[in-house]
């Protein structure tokens, strides 16, 4: 008897540019995960209640609603508490406070470039957390 193949693993990118989400989503869709993507924190909310992401990979610095606010509202809500989140951002000088908020929201942040060995290994760490 043949196993059933486990349904691939559904990741959201979350990024303002849209030339990384477009890479980050081929790349990872190459891996075989599902990809979902969103170029604002407002649809990123909206994603995250239609598709249910395994993970999620999140800029930091993108305009109205930030990473760090998208990652509050996330975690107020019962269904985004013990989702895994990535901060991968380009801002080398987060303040300590920030830093302080992301590690309590439950985060870890890699900064740019991502390269694509680099993308992996997040990943493989965000797919241990879910």
């Amino acid at each position: 008897m043949r196993q059933a193949t486990p349904p691939p693993r559904t990741v959201l990118v979350v990024d303002d540019d849209s030339a990384v989400t477009a890479t980050f989503a081929r790349i990872l869709r190459l891996e075989g995960y599902e990809v979902v993507t969103a170029l604002s924190a407002e649809a990123a909310l909206l994603a995250f209640a239609d598709a249910s992401p395994d993970a999620i990979l999140l800029d930091l610095r993108m305009p109205l609603v930030d990473g760090l606010e998208f990652l509050r509202r996330l975690r107020a809500d019962e269904a985004g508490r013990d989702v895994p989140v990535a901060i991968v951002t380009g801002d080398y000088c987060l303040d300590d406070a920030v830093l302080g908020e992301l590690y309590e929201l439950g985060t870890s942040v890699f900064f740019k470039p991502v390269w694509l060995e680099d993308l992996l290994q997040i990943m493989q760490w965000l797919m241990r957390e879910s």
